[in-house]
């Protein structure tokens, strides 16, 4: 019995240095390149409370990119873009639905939605499901917009 207890713990101490070292590679690896110029599609999918795109993007400025959403969950997400001002507005609640304007848009289950944004200065905005728990679950991320010419 002790035998096949020391042969448990000895697999699971080789698959989780295993899964450490998948972890920091993936860690070093390198960040994906800047959206743009131009116009740019980027389909992002909502399932379980997450979007598929990564919580860092980055985006050369002067790019116009299109999100097509597709909420997979059984309830409404949305998708905000903008700087701290967008958010704060929306983080009061007074704007339960958004129609399809530049960096908002609400998509109820099993929906598509798309909305567009330029990212015409460089610095920071954000991304935000701004629905009761969402952003705390995790649907929140940040898009750099790179200079021109970097």
């Amino acid at each position: 019995m002790r035998r096949v207890a020391a042969a448990g713990v000895a697999t699971l101490v080789a698959l989780g240095a295993t899964g450490v070292g998948y972890l920091v590679s993936e860690a070093g690896a390198d960040a994906p390149a800047a959206l743009g110029p131009g116009v740019v599609r980027l389909e992002v999918s909502m399932k379980y409370s997450r979007y598929s795109i990564p919580a860092h993007l980055r985006v050369h400025e002067g790019t116009l990119v299109e999100f097509v959403l597709t909420n997979d969950d059984p309830i409404n997400h949305e998708l905000i873009i903008g700087d701290e001002a967008v958010h704060a507005r929306h983080e009061t609640g007074h704007e339960p639905y958004h129609p399809p304007v530049p960096g908002e848009v609400s998509v109820g289950p099993g929906e598509q939605g798309l909305t567009t944004f330029l990212f015409d200065s460089p610095g920071t905005v954000r991304y935000v499901c701004h629905l009761p728990g969402h952003a705390a679950y995790g649907m929140q991320g940040e898009i750099t917009v790179e200079p021109a010419g970097d």
